[in-house]
Protein backbone atom coordinates (compact mmCIF):
# COMPACT_ATOMS: atom_id res chain seq x y z
CA UNK A 1 0.00 0.00 0.00
CA UNK A 2 1.48 3.37 -1.06
CA UNK A 3 2.28 5.86 1.67
CA UNK A 4 0.36 9.14 1.70
CA UNK A 5 2.25 12.31 0.93
CA UNK A 6 2.43 15.16 3.44
CA UNK A 7 -0.15 17.19 1.50
CA UNK A 8 -2.51 14.20 1.35
CA UNK A 9 -2.13 13.65 5.10
CA UNK A 10 -2.85 17.31 5.75
CA UNK A 11 -5.90 17.15 3.51
CA UNK A 12 -7.17 14.04 5.30
CA UNK A 13 -6.58 15.63 8.70
CA UNK A 14 -8.43 18.77 7.64
CA UNK A 15 -11.34 16.66 6.47
CA UNK A 16 -11.50 14.79 9.78
CA UNK A 17 -11.34 18.05 11.72
CA UNK A 18 -14.18 19.44 9.60
CA UNK A 19 -16.29 16.36 10.30
CA UNK A 20 -15.54 16.62 14.01
CA UNK A 21 -16.50 20.32 13.99
CA UNK A 22 -19.71 19.53 12.12
CA UNK A 23 -20.64 16.83 14.65
CA UNK A 24 -19.67 18.90 17.70
CA UNK A 25 -20.74 22.43 16.86
CA UNK A 26 -23.43 22.02 14.22
CA UNK A 27 -25.83 19.57 15.91
CA UNK A 28 -28.70 21.46 14.29
CA UNK A 29 -28.00 19.89 10.91
CA UNK A 30 -28.14 16.35 12.31
CA UNK A 31 -31.70 16.53 13.63
CA UNK A 32 -34.15 14.11 11.99
CA UNK A 33 -37.62 14.24 13.54
CA UNK A 34 -39.70 11.22 14.49
CA UNK A 35 -43.23 11.21 13.00
CA UNK A 36 -44.83 12.73 16.11
CA UNK A 37 -42.15 15.43 16.37
CA UNK A 38 -42.71 16.24 12.71
CA UNK A 39 -46.48 16.44 13.27
CA UNK A 40 -45.93 18.98 16.04
CA UNK A 41 -43.52 21.08 13.99
CA UNK A 42 -45.77 21.06 10.92
CA UNK A 43 -48.73 22.32 12.97
CA UNK A 44 -46.88 25.61 13.50
CA UNK A 45 -47.84 26.65 9.96
CA UNK A 46 -51.49 27.14 10.95
CA UNK A 47 -51.74 27.07 14.77
CA UNK A 48 -51.00 29.97 17.08
CA UNK A 49 -50.94 27.74 20.17
CA UNK A 50 -49.42 24.26 20.23
CA UNK A 51 -48.90 21.61 22.86
CA UNK A 52 -46.47 18.69 22.60
CA UNK A 53 -47.53 16.48 25.49
CA UNK A 54 -45.16 13.59 26.01
CA UNK A 55 -43.54 11.22 28.46
CA UNK A 56 -40.16 11.73 30.08
CA UNK A 57 -37.12 11.47 27.80
CA UNK A 58 -39.35 11.09 24.73
CA UNK A 59 -37.70 14.01 22.91
CA UNK A 60 -40.11 16.87 23.59
CA UNK A 61 -37.48 19.41 24.77
CA UNK A 62 -35.13 18.39 21.97
CA UNK A 63 -37.92 19.15 19.51
CA UNK A 64 -38.63 22.52 21.08
CA UNK A 65 -34.96 23.48 20.99
CA UNK A 66 -34.71 22.55 17.33
CA UNK A 67 -37.68 24.72 16.41
CA UNK A 68 -36.30 27.68 18.34
CA UNK A 69 -32.94 27.26 16.55
CA UNK A 70 -34.74 27.26 13.19
CA UNK A 71 -36.52 30.53 13.90
CA UNK A 72 -33.53 32.28 15.47
CA UNK A 73 -31.28 31.47 12.52
CA UNK A 74 -33.81 31.43 9.67
CA UNK A 75 -32.34 28.07 8.63
CA UNK A 76 -35.11 25.62 7.80
CA UNK A 77 -34.47 22.05 6.53
CA UNK A 78 -35.86 20.95 3.18
CA UNK A 79 -38.56 18.85 4.88
CA UNK A 80 -39.83 21.78 6.99
CA UNK A 81 -43.56 22.50 6.62
CA UNK A 82 -44.04 24.53 9.79
CA UNK A 83 -44.09 28.30 10.13
CA UNK A 84 -41.19 30.29 8.69
CA UNK A 85 -39.86 33.72 9.63
CA UNK A 86 -37.99 35.63 6.93
CA UNK A 87 -36.67 38.17 9.43
CA UNK A 88 -34.93 38.16 12.82
CA UNK A 89 -37.20 37.18 15.70
CA UNK A 90 -37.58 37.91 19.41
CA UNK A 91 -38.02 34.78 21.52
CA UNK A 92 -38.69 33.97 25.16
CA UNK A 93 -37.45 30.59 26.37
CA UNK A 94 -39.23 29.75 29.62
CA UNK A 95 -39.09 27.03 32.28
CA UNK A 96 -39.91 26.28 35.89
CA UNK A 97 -36.85 27.79 37.62
CA UNK A 98 -33.74 29.66 36.49
CA UNK A 99 -31.64 26.63 37.44
CA UNK A 100 -33.82 24.27 35.41
CA UNK A 101 -33.83 26.63 32.43
CA UNK A 102 -30.01 26.73 32.55
CA UNK A 103 -29.61 22.96 32.84
CA UNK A 104 -32.25 22.01 30.28
CA UNK A 105 -33.19 24.57 27.63
CA UNK A 106 -30.01 26.65 27.73
CA UNK A 107 -27.97 23.46 27.52
CA UNK A 108 -30.06 22.19 24.59
CA UNK A 109 -29.62 25.45 22.69
CA UNK A 110 -26.09 26.53 23.62
CA UNK A 111 -24.17 23.62 25.14
CA UNK A 112 -23.05 22.48 28.61
CA UNK A 113 -23.27 25.42 31.07
CA UNK A 114 -19.96 26.52 32.60
CA UNK A 115 -17.78 24.67 30.10
CA UNK A 116 -16.19 27.16 27.69
CA UNK A 117 -15.20 24.49 25.15
CA UNK A 118 -18.79 23.24 25.05
CA UNK A 119 -20.28 26.60 24.05
CA UNK A 120 -21.92 26.13 20.65
CA UNK A 121 -22.45 22.37 21.00
CA UNK A 122 -26.21 22.78 21.34
CA UNK A 123 -28.85 23.23 18.63
CA UNK A 124 -27.66 26.70 17.62
CA UNK A 125 -24.55 26.42 15.40
CA UNK A 126 -21.52 27.95 17.15
CA UNK A 127 -20.59 30.22 14.26
CA UNK A 128 -24.01 31.92 14.30
CA UNK A 129 -23.78 33.37 17.81
CA UNK A 130 -23.24 37.13 17.88
CA UNK A 131 -21.09 38.34 20.80
CA UNK A 132 -21.05 36.51 24.11
CA UNK A 133 -24.32 35.73 25.90
CA UNK A 134 -25.19 38.13 28.70
CA UNK A 135 -25.35 36.42 32.09
CA UNK A 136 -28.34 36.31 34.41
CA UNK A 137 -28.05 37.39 38.03
CA UNK A 138 -28.00 34.93 40.89
CA UNK A 139 -27.45 31.66 39.00
CA UNK A 140 -23.91 30.73 38.01
CA UNK A 141 -23.40 30.31 34.24
CA UNK A 142 -27.06 31.02 33.50
CA UNK A 143 -27.71 33.20 30.46
CA UNK A 144 -30.12 36.10 30.37
CA UNK A 145 -29.94 36.87 26.63
CA UNK A 146 -28.35 35.40 23.52
CA UNK A 147 -28.03 36.97 20.07
CA UNK A 148 -28.04 34.84 16.92
CA UNK A 149 -27.31 35.82 13.33
CA UNK A 150 -30.34 35.39 11.05
CA UNK A 151 -29.92 34.46 7.38
CA UNK A 152 -31.64 37.71 6.40
CA UNK A 153 -28.65 39.60 7.75
CA UNK A 154 -30.18 40.81 11.01
CA UNK A 155 -29.82 39.50 14.55
CA UNK A 156 -32.40 37.45 16.48
CA UNK A 157 -32.66 37.73 20.25
CA UNK A 158 -33.70 35.08 22.79
CA UNK A 159 -34.22 35.74 26.48
CA UNK A 160 -34.37 33.06 29.17
CA UNK A 161 -37.11 33.37 31.80
CA UNK A 162 -38.48 31.26 34.65
CA UNK A 163 -41.97 30.84 36.07
CA UNK A 164 -40.62 31.47 39.58
CA UNK A 165 -40.00 35.10 38.58
CA UNK A 166 -43.76 35.63 38.53
CA UNK A 167 -46.15 37.17 36.05
CA UNK A 168 -44.73 40.70 36.19
CA UNK A 169 -41.43 39.51 34.67
CA UNK A 170 -43.39 38.32 31.64
CA UNK A 171 -44.80 41.76 30.86
CA UNK A 172 -43.31 44.48 28.71
CA UNK A 173 -41.92 43.78 25.24
CA UNK A 174 -43.68 42.13 22.33
CA UNK A 175 -42.23 38.85 21.09
CA UNK A 176 -42.60 36.60 18.08
CA UNK A 177 -42.31 33.24 19.85
CA UNK A 178 -42.80 31.98 23.39
CA UNK A 179 -41.58 28.50 24.28
CA UNK A 180 -42.61 27.07 27.65
CA UNK A 181 -40.90 23.82 28.59
CA UNK A 182 -42.81 22.00 31.32
CA UNK A 183 -46.19 23.28 32.30
CA UNK A 184 -46.48 27.02 33.02
CA UNK A 185 -48.87 28.63 35.52
CA UNK A 186 -52.03 29.94 33.89
CA UNK A 187 -51.13 33.62 34.44
CA UNK A 188 -47.68 33.16 32.90
CA UNK A 189 -49.17 31.37 29.88
CA UNK A 190 -51.68 34.21 29.49
CA UNK A 191 -48.82 36.73 29.39
CA UNK A 192 -46.97 34.69 26.76
CA UNK A 193 -50.06 34.84 24.56
CA UNK A 194 -50.47 38.57 25.18
CA UNK A 195 -46.85 39.31 24.24
CA UNK A 196 -47.37 37.69 20.81
CA UNK A 197 -50.60 39.49 19.83
CA UNK A 198 -48.99 42.57 18.31
CA UNK A 199 -46.50 40.56 16.24
CA UNK A 200 -48.91 37.85 15.08
CA UNK A 201 -46.58 35.42 16.82
CA UNK A 202 -47.08 32.04 18.43
CA UNK A 203 -46.64 30.11 21.66
CA UNK A 204 -45.79 26.45 22.06
CA UNK A 205 -45.54 24.29 25.15
CA UNK A 206 -43.66 21.03 25.67
CA UNK A 207 -44.28 19.08 28.85
CA UNK A 208 -44.96 15.85 30.70
CA UNK A 209 -48.40 16.25 32.35
CA UNK A 210 -47.65 15.59 36.01
CA UNK A 211 -49.99 18.29 37.34
CA UNK A 212 -53.21 16.59 36.27
CA UNK A 213 -56.21 18.72 35.28
CA UNK A 214 -54.37 22.04 35.34
CA UNK A 215 -55.75 25.14 33.64
CA UNK A 216 -53.25 24.90 30.77
CA UNK A 217 -53.98 21.20 30.17
CA UNK A 218 -57.73 21.84 30.13
CA UNK A 219 -57.29 24.79 27.78
CA UNK A 220 -55.93 22.43 25.16
CA UNK A 221 -58.11 19.40 25.94
CA UNK A 222 -61.48 21.03 26.70
CA UNK A 223 -61.55 24.21 24.65
CA UNK A 224 -61.58 23.45 20.93
CA UNK A 225 -60.15 26.23 18.78
CA UNK A 226 -58.97 26.33 15.19
CA UNK A 227 -55.81 28.15 16.32
CA UNK A 228 -54.83 25.48 18.86
CA UNK A 229 -53.37 21.97 18.46
CA UNK A 230 -52.30 19.05 20.65
CA UNK A 231 -49.70 16.46 19.69
CA UNK A 232 -49.31 13.44 21.95
CA UNK A 233 -46.02 11.50 21.99
CA UNK A 234 -45.44 8.32 23.97
CA UNK A 235 -42.45 6.14 24.78
CA UNK A 236 -43.43 3.99 21.78
CA UNK A 237 -42.95 7.02 19.50
CA UNK A 238 -39.46 7.72 20.89
CA UNK A 239 -37.44 5.68 18.42
CA UNK A 240 -34.14 6.31 20.22
CA UNK A 241 -35.37 4.07 23.07
CA UNK A 242 -34.93 0.40 22.06
CA UNK A 243 -38.22 -1.52 22.17
CA UNK A 244 -36.75 -4.14 24.50
CA UNK A 245 -35.90 -1.45 27.08
CA UNK A 246 -39.27 0.30 27.19
CA UNK A 247 -40.98 -2.10 29.59
CA UNK A 248 -38.11 -1.79 32.07
CA UNK A 249 -38.19 2.00 31.87
CA UNK A 250 -41.95 2.09 32.48
CA UNK A 251 -41.62 -0.31 35.41
CA UNK A 252 -39.07 2.01 37.04
CA UNK A 253 -41.62 4.84 37.32
CA UNK A 254 -43.86 5.15 40.37
CA UNK A 255 -47.12 3.27 39.62
CA UNK A 256 -49.35 6.35 39.85
CA UNK A 257 -47.07 8.29 37.45
CA UNK A 258 -46.47 5.64 34.80
CA UNK A 259 -49.15 6.77 32.36
CA UNK A 260 -47.96 10.39 32.57
CA UNK A 261 -44.21 9.71 32.45
CA UNK A 262 -44.32 7.00 29.77
CA UNK A 263 -47.24 8.09 27.58
CA UNK A 264 -47.90 11.73 28.38
CA UNK A 265 -51.38 11.02 29.76
CA UNK A 266 -52.53 13.73 32.20
CA UNK A 267 -54.11 12.62 35.45
CA UNK A 268 -57.68 13.46 34.52
CA UNK A 269 -59.07 11.99 37.74
CA UNK A 270 -62.75 11.12 37.71
CA UNK A 271 -63.03 12.93 34.36
CA UNK A 272 -61.09 10.32 32.44
CA UNK A 273 -63.38 7.75 30.84
CA UNK A 274 -61.20 4.75 30.03
CA UNK A 275 -59.11 3.87 33.08
CA UNK A 276 -57.62 0.50 32.07
CA UNK A 277 -53.86 0.72 31.57
CA UNK A 278 -52.93 0.96 27.90
CA UNK A 279 -50.60 -2.04 28.04
CA UNK A 280 -53.48 -4.21 29.23
CA UNK A 281 -55.75 -3.40 26.26
CA UNK A 282 -53.26 -3.46 23.37
CA UNK A 283 -51.98 -6.39 21.37
CA UNK A 284 -49.77 -7.19 18.40
CA UNK A 285 -51.57 -6.90 15.03
CA UNK A 286 -53.39 -10.13 14.18
CA UNK A 287 -51.82 -11.74 11.11
CA UNK A 288 -54.01 -14.84 10.79
CA UNK A 289 -57.73 -14.18 11.17
CA UNK A 290 -59.83 -17.30 11.91
CA UNK A 291 -62.48 -17.66 9.21
CA UNK A 292 -65.38 -17.77 11.67
CA UNK A 293 -64.57 -14.35 13.15
CA UNK A 294 -67.08 -11.75 11.96
CA UNK A 295 -66.11 -8.27 10.74
CA UNK A 296 -67.73 -4.85 10.70
CA UNK A 297 -66.75 -1.29 9.87
CA UNK A 298 -68.00 1.54 12.04
CA UNK A 299 -67.76 5.06 10.62
CA UNK A 300 -68.24 8.64 11.80
CA UNK A 301 -69.02 10.82 8.78
CA UNK A 302 -67.11 13.90 9.82
CA UNK A 303 -69.62 16.49 8.65
CA UNK A 304 -67.90 19.26 10.64
CA UNK A 305 -64.85 17.33 11.87
CA UNK A 306 -62.47 14.62 10.54
CA UNK A 307 -63.92 11.43 9.04
CA UNK A 308 -63.22 8.33 11.14
CA UNK A 309 -63.55 4.60 10.52
CA UNK A 310 -62.76 1.57 12.69
CA UNK A 311 -62.70 -2.06 11.56
CA UNK A 312 -63.52 -4.63 14.25
CA UNK A 313 -63.03 -8.39 14.27
CA UNK A 314 -65.39 -10.16 16.68
CA UNK A 315 -64.55 -13.56 18.05
CA UNK A 316 -68.09 -14.44 19.10
CA UNK A 317 -67.05 -17.69 20.82
CA UNK A 318 -64.81 -15.85 23.30
CA UNK A 319 -66.82 -12.62 22.96
CA UNK A 320 -63.64 -10.61 22.31
CA UNK A 321 -63.63 -7.64 19.94
CA UNK A 322 -60.31 -6.85 18.22
CA UNK A 323 -59.87 -3.39 16.67
CA UNK A 324 -57.90 -4.27 13.55
CA UNK A 325 -57.66 -1.11 11.46
CA UNK A 326 -58.60 2.58 11.63
CA UNK A 327 -58.72 5.47 9.19
CA UNK A 328 -58.98 9.17 10.07
CA UNK A 329 -58.71 11.98 7.56
CA UNK A 330 -59.59 15.66 7.27
CA UNK A 331 -60.91 17.51 4.22
CA UNK A 332 -61.51 14.52 1.96
CA UNK A 333 -64.55 13.56 -0.11
CA UNK A 334 -66.85 10.55 0.39
CA UNK A 335 -65.35 8.87 -2.68
CA UNK A 336 -61.89 9.13 -1.09
CA UNK A 337 -63.14 7.76 2.23
CA UNK A 338 -64.81 4.88 0.43
CA UNK A 339 -61.73 4.01 -1.62
CA UNK A 340 -59.54 3.92 1.49
CA UNK A 341 -61.93 1.51 3.25
CA UNK A 342 -62.39 -0.72 0.20
CA UNK A 343 -58.65 -1.25 -0.09
CA UNK A 344 -58.68 -2.77 3.38
CA UNK A 345 -62.01 -4.58 3.55
CA UNK A 346 -64.34 -4.05 0.59
CA UNK A 347 -66.85 -6.79 1.46
CA UNK A 348 -67.24 -5.92 5.13
CA UNK A 349 -70.58 -4.28 6.04
CA UNK A 350 -70.48 -0.69 7.25
CA UNK A 351 -72.36 0.61 10.29
CA UNK A 352 -73.10 4.33 10.30
CA UNK A 353 -74.55 6.86 12.78
CA UNK A 354 -77.94 8.51 12.51
CA UNK A 355 -76.52 11.76 11.08
CA UNK A 356 -76.06 9.76 7.88
CA UNK A 357 -79.75 10.48 7.27
CA UNK A 358 -78.98 14.19 6.97
CA UNK A 359 -79.54 15.32 3.40
CA UNK A 360 -76.75 17.11 1.55
CA UNK A 361 -77.11 19.96 -0.92
CA UNK A 362 -78.09 17.52 -3.66
CA UNK A 363 -81.02 16.26 -1.57
CA UNK A 364 -79.56 12.81 -0.92
CA UNK A 365 -78.73 11.47 2.55
CA UNK A 366 -75.04 11.28 3.44
CA UNK A 367 -75.15 7.49 3.71
CA UNK A 368 -76.34 7.18 0.11
CA UNK A 369 -73.17 8.78 -1.21
CA UNK A 370 -71.01 6.15 0.48
CA UNK A 371 -73.25 3.36 -0.83
CA UNK A 372 -72.99 4.81 -4.34
CA UNK A 373 -69.19 4.66 -4.03
CA UNK A 374 -69.24 0.95 -3.33
CA UNK A 375 -69.31 0.52 0.45
CA UNK A 376 -71.58 -2.17 1.93
CA UNK A 377 -73.66 0.28 3.95
CA UNK A 378 -76.17 -1.27 6.34
CA UNK A 379 -79.83 -0.53 5.42
CA UNK A 380 -80.39 1.81 8.36
CA UNK A 381 -78.33 3.75 10.88
CA UNK A 382 -76.70 2.07 13.87
CA UNK A 383 -78.84 1.25 16.88
CA UNK A 384 -78.78 -1.00 19.89
CA UNK A 385 -81.01 -4.08 19.66
CA UNK A 386 -83.83 -2.16 21.38
CA UNK A 387 -83.67 0.60 18.75
CA UNK A 388 -81.94 3.20 20.95
CA UNK A 389 -78.77 5.10 20.02
CA UNK A 390 -77.40 5.83 23.49
CA UNK A 391 -73.80 7.10 23.50
CA UNK A 392 -73.49 6.32 27.21
CA UNK A 393 -74.44 2.68 26.60
CA UNK A 394 -71.62 2.44 24.06
CA UNK A 395 -69.09 3.98 26.42
CA UNK A 396 -70.20 1.65 29.21
CA UNK A 397 -69.80 -1.45 27.03
CA UNK A 398 -66.38 -0.36 25.80
CA UNK A 399 -65.23 0.31 29.37
CA UNK A 400 -66.53 -3.03 30.65
CA UNK A 401 -64.94 -4.89 27.77
CA UNK A 402 -61.59 -3.19 28.36
CA UNK A 403 -61.61 -4.07 32.05
CA UNK A 404 -62.56 -7.69 31.37
CA UNK A 405 -60.08 -8.19 28.51
CA UNK A 406 -62.79 -8.42 25.82
CA UNK A 407 -61.78 -5.33 23.82
CA UNK A 408 -58.31 -5.24 22.32
CA UNK A 409 -56.61 -2.60 20.18
CA UNK A 410 -53.84 -3.37 17.69
CA UNK A 411 -50.74 -1.72 19.14
CA UNK A 412 -49.92 0.24 15.98
CA UNK A 413 -53.21 2.16 15.92
CA UNK A 414 -51.62 5.28 17.38
CA UNK A 415 -54.38 7.71 16.32
CA UNK A 416 -57.06 5.68 18.10
CA UNK A 417 -54.94 5.14 21.19
CA UNK A 418 -54.23 8.86 21.36
CA UNK A 419 -57.95 9.65 21.28
CA UNK A 420 -58.53 7.06 24.01
CA UNK A 421 -55.91 8.60 26.32
CA UNK A 422 -57.60 12.00 26.32
CA UNK A 423 -61.26 10.92 26.17
CA UNK A 424 -62.81 12.49 29.25
CA UNK A 425 -65.71 14.37 30.81
CA UNK A 426 -66.03 17.93 31.96
CA UNK A 427 -68.86 18.78 34.35
CA UNK A 428 -70.25 15.32 33.72
CA UNK A 429 -70.44 15.74 29.95
CA UNK A 430 -68.22 13.96 27.40
CA UNK A 431 -65.82 16.44 25.80
CA UNK A 432 -66.49 16.09 22.07
CA UNK A 433 -62.99 16.92 20.88
CA UNK A 434 -60.76 14.69 18.76
CA UNK A 435 -62.99 11.63 19.23
CA UNK A 436 -63.60 10.65 15.60
CA UNK A 437 -62.21 7.10 15.84
CA UNK A 438 -63.70 6.49 19.29
CA UNK A 439 -67.10 7.45 17.85
CA UNK A 440 -66.63 5.16 14.84
CA UNK A 441 -65.66 2.28 17.13
CA UNK A 442 -68.67 2.89 19.36
CA UNK A 443 -70.94 2.75 16.28
CA UNK A 444 -69.41 -0.60 15.30
CA UNK A 445 -69.80 -2.06 18.79
CA UNK A 446 -73.40 -0.84 18.96
CA UNK A 447 -74.18 -2.72 15.72
CA UNK A 448 -71.90 -5.74 16.13
CA UNK A 449 -74.84 -8.09 15.54
CA UNK A 450 -74.60 -7.06 11.86
CA UNK A 451 -70.97 -8.21 11.50
CA UNK A 452 -70.33 -10.93 8.92
CA UNK A 453 -67.65 -13.60 8.30
CA UNK A 454 -66.36 -12.23 4.99
CA UNK A 455 -62.87 -11.89 3.60
CA UNK A 456 -60.71 -8.82 4.04
CA UNK A 457 -58.94 -7.04 1.20
CA UNK A 458 -60.12 -5.22 -1.89
CA UNK A 459 -63.14 -6.58 -3.74
CA UNK A 460 -60.93 -8.30 -6.28
CA UNK A 461 -58.63 -9.78 -3.66
CA UNK A 462 -61.56 -10.78 -1.48
CA UNK A 463 -62.96 -13.08 -4.16
CA UNK A 464 -62.01 -16.57 -2.96
CA UNK A 465 -60.11 -18.66 -5.54
CA UNK A 466 -61.90 -21.72 -6.85
CA UNK A 467 -59.73 -24.05 -4.78
CA UNK A 468 -60.81 -22.46 -1.52
CA UNK A 469 -63.88 -23.42 0.45
CA UNK A 470 -66.61 -20.80 0.60
CA UNK A 471 -66.43 -18.57 3.66
CA UNK A 472 -62.78 -19.30 4.51
CA UNK A 473 -59.84 -16.89 4.63
CA UNK A 474 -57.35 -19.61 3.73
CA UNK A 475 -56.74 -22.68 1.59
CA UNK A 476 -57.83 -25.77 3.56
CA UNK A 477 -54.92 -27.82 2.22
CA UNK A 478 -52.03 -25.35 2.12
CA UNK A 479 -53.09 -22.96 4.86
CA UNK A 480 -52.27 -20.04 2.54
Amino acid sequence: MAELSLSELQETLAGLEALDYQKTYRQFFQFEPYPKQREFLDAGATKRERLLIAGNQNGKTHTGAFEIACHLTGLYPEWWQGRRFDRPVKVWVCGETSLVVRDVQQKKLCGEPGVDSAFGTGMIPKDLFVDKPSLARGITDAYDTIQVRHVSGGVSVARFKSYEQGRTKFQGESIDIGWADEEPPEDVYAELLTRTVATGGMVFVTFTPLKGRSAVVLRFLDEPDDNRSVTSMTIDDALHIPAEQRAAIIAAFLPHEREARARGVPTLGSGRIFMALEDSVTEAPIEFIPPHWVKLWGIDFGIDHPFGAALILWDRDADVIHVHHTHRVTDALPIQHAEALKKVAAEVPVAWPNDGNVRRDDGKPMADHYKRHGLKMLPSHATWPDGSVSTEAGILEMDEREKSGRLKYARHLSDLLEERRFYHRKDGQIVKLKDDLISALRVAIMTKRSARAVLLGSKKAASAPADRANGTDFDLFTGA
